[in-house]
């Protein structure tokens, strides 16, 4: 891994794009290059849905004070807190990793899932375009996709998404874990406003995507009171799938987290922290399968209880991963190398 060769990092806002991004990121930012031989990674734990994902990114620019993913910056011998958010991992040859990786005989055309890890349309790639170029190779492929995304980019690549859609399998996953926009901007400072993403559900919808709502993660205490609200807003913006996690605060994430909750909501912290241990066995994370994802306890059966109703209310599966049709993937006829040109003189 490398930093980039320039002086400073890719300008999100210097480019086309510039439409979808409304709040400007911190202005120290550093963006390394991260030269692995590999894109796809393998996942088998029992509380997803899929097998392999695809990140772009590591780190997020978003900043949110919850995310899972701040621990994978130590491996890089970066910090969970603030390095996460600023020093940026790219992968510029992810495209071309994606395409060798469809072309062995071992690869059967199985879902991938961008962002599994850290979010593929940060505002960083407004500028790099890494997703969309590992798009573009999906959809040569006819491989399906998922996307978790709280990024409004992603409507820049609604022609991508609509030729995976109509050629293989696709489903997309809006995560607005908040309706409350203050609350949101208190624990998700750089992403977009609650009442934007609904707007991207629209256009999603509209352009005829199968997209889903991620109510993730509910925070016991926080937002688990947005949840009707957040439910109903993307029903009527055309989400029909539903989903959620519990906060999970892993390693350091404890400390980011409630360092943020202190200083930017003080009068709510004890409660929310109370909330999370009432759900986590005392604790504030569980790391165990099948647990870490729904926590346990009254208030957390409370939780569930609550989202399931209210989706079925307002007309909505609990699911975000739509039903396995028939395989897609096929690999393009390769093209004959060029004749040599002769020439006399």
């Amino acid at each position: 891994m490398k930093a980039r060769p320039i002086d400073n990092p890719p300008n999100p806002w210097a480019s086309t794009e510039v439409e979808y991004l409304d709040e400007i990121p911190p202005s120290k930012l550093e963006v390394w290059e991260d030269h692995s031989r590999q894109v796809v990674s393998h996942n088998d734990s029992p509380d997803v849905g899929f097998s392999w994902s695809v990140n772009p990114y590591r780190g997020c620019l978003h900043a949110c004070a919850y995310c899972y993913a701040r621990p994978t910056h130590q491996y890089l011998d970066f910090g969970a807190g603030t390095d996460f958010e600023t020093k940026l991992v790219v992968k510029p040859q992810a495209a071309e990793l994606l395409r060798a990786n469809f072309e062995r005989p071992s690869w059967k055309g199985e879902t991938v899932v961008f962002s599994g890890v850290t979010d593929c349309y940060q505002p960083l790639e407004a500028s790099l375009r890494l997703t969309r170029a590992c798009l573009e190779v999906c959809a040569e492929y006819r491989n399906p996709v998922g996307i978790i995304t709280k990024g409004v980019l992603i409507e820049r690549d609604l022609d991508v998404l609509q030729r995976l859609s109509s050629e293989a399998r696709l489903w997309v996953s809006v995560s607005l874990p908040f309706h409350n926009a203050e609350l949101a901007r208190a624990m998700e400072p750089y992403a977009a406003s609650p009442q934007r993403r609904l707007l991207a559900i629209r256009r999603l919808a509209e352009a005829g995507i199968n997209v889903a709502v991620s109510v993730a993660p509910i925070i016991p205490g926080l937002n688990d009171e947005d949840i009707h609200r957040v439910l109903t807003a993307a029903r009527e913006a055309g989400a029909t799938r539903a989903h959620y996690n519990l906060v999970r605060l892993p390693g350091p994430v404890k400390e980011v987290f409630e360092e943020r909750l202190r200083a930017k909501l003080p009068l709510r912290a004890d409660r929310v922290l109370h909330r999370i241990r009432e759900t986590r066995g005392g604790e504030l994370s569980d790391s165990r399968f099948k647990h870490r994802m729904r926590g346990e306890g009254l208030y957390a059966e409370t939780i569930h209880r609550l989202f399931e109703t209210t989706a079925r209310r307002v007309g909505m599966r609990a699911s975000y991963i739509t039903e396995e049709a028939p395989e897609t993937f096929r690999r393009p006829p390769r093209k004959p190398p060029a004749s040599p040109q002769l020439s006399l003189f």
